[in-house]
């Protein structure tokens, strides 16, 4: 999801990579797993020996082109004030996604990229991850209590370096609403209101693509949210809600009637496809992350605006923003400890934020000390949303448990978006698999 993930190339092995459509790269990661392989793998450098060495290598989900630059700037300017080099094991963000727990509990790169909350503490607590306290020690001043929290295990340690967040809104085009005479929305009623004089102005409302399972989440995250408030939210995807309760339905339900709204033939389109659309101006709005500038050239990202979601309840109200923060673990065994320290204490500074931001300005710095005068118009809004928030989500797939999102939430989502007509039942599903999941 942060840049979120390019869809269809598989990385086979660092630097080399092939297109794949989502039922063959699993059908080959099957395949893979029972030969003991699979297209994420550490990098082979067995330099290092455990405590120090010249390499650190880095298992790295920033496959896209943009992000994947600005990190080899990171790397870059790492290199030369540390006299360390970085070995990059490269693998396609989906790929890297789905095949972290085998990777983890195999021979992993000594750092690797992650997402902070439950995700971070799910590994942490399968001790697939070392706790960096003594990191934290050192680079703690440099983050808010908040980010602390998100980057703490259950245990109290830390585990997670921060290095940037992004908010979830509606964007959309100024010059488009400018021309069509529109208003952002603030209530759902008027969003709705919207959506209908665009499709009678000729526009596809929502640009919507869920071909990879996890876009859509961003709407369930955010109706929940709007409709039953942030502590339900988070308590459902914790598994102490029940997805049969009528808060739950209520949410499908008023999804439901906004389906019309949305870009048909989601299923087989990807975020980028439909970022296209609302680029070419053939769609009005994109519920989305602040990423989704990187489908925009510099000129036309000056043109790019959101809002936040807008409100359902007003006893509820628009406190509560999707937020995911990204950063950076230590794996389990790392052939260079001292190293792989140093690296994650150099991603904590406002000299390695500002570095990536330069190249991917689709994201807002962690660091206190990062500096914002640079920040574009975009940047500077999605910064003042995420400040004014009373409670942040992380996103659907980070707040709840791996092995609850891929075989349960993704075909569910994927299910009602295509026939949205039995709630119920598939509600009756989710929870029943739930149980069983949550209890094992």
């Amino acid at each position: 999801m942060s840049y979120r993930p390019p869809s269809t190339p598989a990385a086979l092995s660092p630097g080399s990579y092939t297109i794949s459509r989502r039922g063959l790269l699993r059908g080959t990661l099957l395949a893979g797993a029972a030969m003991g392989l699979g297209p994420l793998a550490a990098c082979s450098d067995d330099s290092g020996g455990g405590g120090g060495g010249k390499t650190v290598t880095f298992g790295s989900n920033f496959s896209d082109a943009v992000p994947k630059k600005a990190m080899e700037e990171v790397f870059a300017a790492f290199e030369k004030k540390s006299g360390k080099d970085v070995k990059v094991n490269s693998v396609d963000h989906n790929t890297f996604q789905q095949q972290i727990n085998t990777y983890l509990q195999g021979r992993p790169d000594d750092v690797f990229s992650w997402f902070a909350g439950y995700r971070m503490q799910f590994f942490a607590q399968r001790k697939l991850s070392t706790p960096i306290d003594d990191v934290w020690s050192d680079v703690g001043g440099q983050y808010t209590d908040a980010l602390k929290k998100a980057s703490t295990g259950l245990d109290g340690k830390q585990y997670f370096v921060p290095f940037y967040l992004y908010p979830w809104a509606v964007f959309y085009r100024k010059s488009v609403f400018e021309q069509k005479g529109y208003t952002p929305p603030k209530t759902f009623d008027e969003f709705k209101a919207l959506g209908a004089k665009m499709q009678k102005d000729g526009l596809v409302p929502l640009a919507f693509a869920d071909k990879d399972g996890w876009p859509a989440m961003g709407t369930f995250d955010y109706l929940n949210m709007r409709i039953n408030g942030y502590d339900f939210h988070i308590s459902l995807m914790a598994g102490k809600e029940s997805w049969t309760d009528d808060k739950v339905k209520t949410v499908f339900d008023t999804w439901k009637g906004i389906l019309p709204l949305h870009q048909p033939g989601s299923l087989g389109r990807t975020w980028q496809e439909a970022a296209q659309s609302l680029q070419s101006k053939k769609a009005g709005m994109y519920v989305l992350g602040l990423f989704v500038g990187n489908q925009f050239t510099e000129a036309d990202r000056a043109d790019l605006d959101f809002f936040a979601f807008p409100e359902i309840d007003s006893n509820v109200g628009t406190d509560a923003v999707e937020a995911p923060i990204d950063g950076f673990m230590l794996s389990k065994k790392p052939k260079n400890l001292e190293g792989s320290k140093e690296l994650l204490k150099f991603f904590s500074t406002a000299e390695a934020q500002n570095i990536y931001l330069k190249s991917d300005p689709n994201n807002v710095a962690t660091a206190k000390d990062a500096d914002t005068s640079g920040y574009t118009p975009l940047q500077k809004k999605a910064a003042e949303l995420i400040g004014a928030a009373k409670s942040i989500s992380q996103f659907l797939d980070r707040d709840t448990r791996p092995d609850f999102v891929e075989p349960v939430v993704i075909p569910a989502l994927q299910g009602f978006i295509r026939n949205p007509n039995d709630i119920d039942g598939m509600l009756k599903n989710m929870e029943a698999q739930k149980k069983s999941i949550f209890t094992s």
